[in-house]
């Protein structure tokens, strides 16, 4: 199910606003609950799921792949699983991932180990555009083929292996890579190890973890993950909390809008998702952490934000893994904020649903921001809160909910005349985005 394509157009800035929210769950969580319980024994059960796009096109490729979901009552599921290796394709079958670079590499993860599967797969345009090579070349190392050959790009054929055997891999800031790494390694002859030279988000690692004998984590200077193959997986019952890229967006607009503040409830803030905030922190804003717990492995806690003037940011390359999906409103507030920002390590923007340092550019340079980008770093020379309210802003169809996501802050901070085509591409991370925006007072038309 694909949302109905629409635009928006905004031209006022928002006013001061005292809330308290909750924003739509983590969809990174979401997905991999399905997954992970597909491949699990006996019946696994997934609350507070985040019902978007993204993640009915996961729950729509495991339905045709054999997997029993049944959806008890609003963001309430029962996965009957099928254990490993028992995941079943048609002959013919044709599976569509839509905008879900997670369910894409995943799912390919599961496939490329599970017995007599040869299917196509494909995504949006946004998605078809992106490389997979890396993800091609690792699940090959397990004995999977794609074709056509020396092709890394969506549409292709995925040929799974009738005798995979466990790999070793040093991973790096992928954690989608990593999760495809264990996911092909649960149902791999022999063991499989990862080595991580980087940190990156571990919500496979913390919904696996029951498992002590398919899976075992050793940290020390660098962690050690162990996967054994082949050992049947136990259910899982899982209750996803808010998510924490979701929340960015409103604190960002939080922060920046004068004499407001924002309380989000129940947000997920595990430690390898977290770094926008701790950029914020260390540029001054003072966002509160309250009322943390421990659930299924996972730290969460609820937000509180007041607006104020904060420094520049200056984020090294130890920020990107641990904030990449929020650069893009990082961008907007270092636009919007006195002083030069920089950005390090940010090449790896161009392979996200858009080339996103790219396209932000184009968005600062049309509300008369200057950017830099050299190598592999960008600089944002930030003028301070601006009245854009003589200034237009056109974002075309782009396919990618963070950068249209980014443009409506923009538009509410600056008053700046603007036009977002395509703004359904949001529904695929955060359905509740704009209803949230109307409760805080944000002003939009739709546009068909």
């Amino acid at each position: 199910m694909q949302s109905k394509s629409f635009s928006l157009k905004l031209n006022h800035r928002i006013k001061p606003f005292k809330k308290s929210i909750e924003v739509d769950s983590d969809k990174s969580m979401s997905i991999r609950s399905f997954l992970v319980g597909s491949v699990s024994q006996n019946i696994s059960s997934a609350t507070n799921v985040l019902e978007s796009d993204d993640v009915l096109s996961a729950i729509n490729c495991l339905r045709k792949l054999g997997v029993k979901i049944i959806r008890n009552k609003p963001q309430s599921y029962k996965i009957y699983g099928k254990g490993l290796g028992s995941l079943f394709a048609k002959k013919n079958l044709t599976l569509n991932f839509g905008n879900s670079g997670t369910l894409a590499r995943l799912l390919i993860g599961i496939l490329s180990t599970t017995p007599n599967i040869e299917i196509k797969v494909l995504g949006d345009r946004s998605l078809n555009k992106r490389n997979m090579k890396k993800l091609i070349q690792l699940m090959s190392e397990f004995g999977a083929e794609f074709l056509p050959k020396d092709k890394f790009n969506f549409p292709l054929k995925v040929i799974s292996t009738e005798m995979p055997v466990g790999i070793n891999y040093k991973a790096g800031v992928s954690a989608q890579l990593k999760s495809a790494v264990i996911l092909a390694g649960l149902n791999s002859f022999g063991n499989t190890k990862i080595i991580e030279n980087e940190k990156s988000r571990d919500h496979t690692e913390n919904m696996l973890m029951h498992n002590s004998n398919s899976l075992i984590i050793k940290k020390g200077e660098k962690k050690i993950i162990k996967i054994y193959g082949k050992k049947n997986l136990n259910s899982i019952n899982i209750n996803i909390p808010g998510d924490p890229s979701s929340a960015a967006f409103f604190t960002a607009l939080t922060l920046l809008n004068k004499n407001s503040s924002l309380k989000i409830k129940n947000v997920g803030i595990n430690p390898t998702r977290i770094g926008f905030y701790e950029l914020l922190k260390k540029s001054g804003a003072k966002i509160k952490f309250t009322n943390k717990k421990r659930k299924n492995n996972e730290l969460r806690a609820d937000i509180y934000i007041k607006s104020q003037k904060i420094r520049p940011l200056i984020a090294s390359q130890k920020y990107y893994v641990k904030a990449t999906d929020e650069y893009p409103i990082m961008f907007i507030i270092s636009a919007l904020t006195k002083g030069t920002s920089i950005f390090k390590n940010v090449g790896g923007l161009k392979n996200k649903e858009s080339d996103r340092v790219k396209e932000m550019q184009k968005m600062l340079r049309q509300i008369g921001i200057k950017t830099l980008l050299s190598k592999n770093e960008l600089k944002i020379f930030g003028k301070g809160m601006i009245d854009g309210s003589a200034k237009k802003v056109i974002i075309p169809n782009l396919g990618d909910h963070r950068i249209a996501m980014s443009a409506f802050v923009l538009a509410c901070l600056t008053g700046a005349k603007t036009v977002i085509r395509n703004f359904e591409t949001v529904f695929t991370s955060s359905p509740s985005f704009l209803e949230i925006m109307k409760l805080l007072g944000a002003k939009f038309e739709k546009q068909k």
